[in-house]
């Protein structure tokens, strides 16, 4: 009796060990679903450029948060980053030979979405985008400065010639302009100018300087006398 009386203990304790070690499963199983269930996936499609090479697809990443997560394109361009939880990213599109603008999603607890720009300096300013994201390219990088041409342009608007053009323009158009101008407006401007006062010759002033002051009497006279017959 004993012999079964303990074959019955142990088949007893054996179940329930079994029974504990399910229990324990079944747990652990409904944990690790409800951890999958917590985690969401970002989604959405790269517009290749017009003019793109065979290897835009290949050399094209998807960044999120600086590298915490890394996603690859399809054939297509869709891409699908999966296992994040709840929060705010930032998904960048990393390519050597066009730039792409970053784009920031929101994942709320309840698993809603919400993707809008990535403004630094303005961080309040919210500008909404849709979602799945929808992401093209801004144009190609410009890794070194294109030599400028000689234009026209930059000929005219030399100083030197500047210097040289404008006065000529104001001596040629001012004189157009006082004479397309009515007769009143000539006379006013005849008014406004300084009198003329009488100046000696250059000449009658060399022959007083060299003379004396009989000349100087003489050419004197000289002008009286021909003022008298004017």
């Amino acid at each position: 009796m004993e012999f079964y009386s303990q074959y019955f203990q142990f088949f007893v304790l054996a179940g329930i060990y079994l029974l504990g070690r399910s229990v324990s499963s079944v747990a652990a199983m409904d944990e690790d679903a409800a951890a999958v269930s917590d985690r969401h996936v970002i989604e959405g499609k790269v517009v290749p450029p017009e003019v793109a090479s065979p290897e835009w697809l290949t050399s094209t990443r998807i960044i999120v948060n600086g590298g915490e997560q890394l996603g690859f394109l399809k054939n297509d361009g869709s891409f699908m980053v999966h296992n994040l939880p709840p929060g705010s990213y930032v998904v960048e599109v990393a390519n050597p030979d066009y730039m792409y603008e970053p784009v920031r999603v929101d994942i709320n607890s309840k698993g809603k979405f919400r993707a809008r720009r990535v403004n630094y300096i303005q961080s309040n300013l919210i500008q909404t985008l849709t979602y799945p994201l929808k992401l093209k390219s801004r144009g190609p990088f410009q890794y070194f400065q294109i030599r400028e041409t000689w234009r026209v342009t930059d000929f005219l608007m030399n100083p030197m010639v500047l210097m040289m053009v404008v006065p000529l323009l104001v001596i040629m158009v001012l004189p157009k302009l006082m004479n397309a101008a009515d007769p009143e407006t000539q006379r006013e401007m005849n008014q406004m100018q300084m009198p003329k006062y009488d100046m000696p010759e250059l000449s009658e002033m060399m022959t007083s300087l060299f003379t004396g002051g009989n000349r100087r009497q003489q050419v004197a006279k000289t002008t009286r006398v021909a003022k008298k017959r004017q």
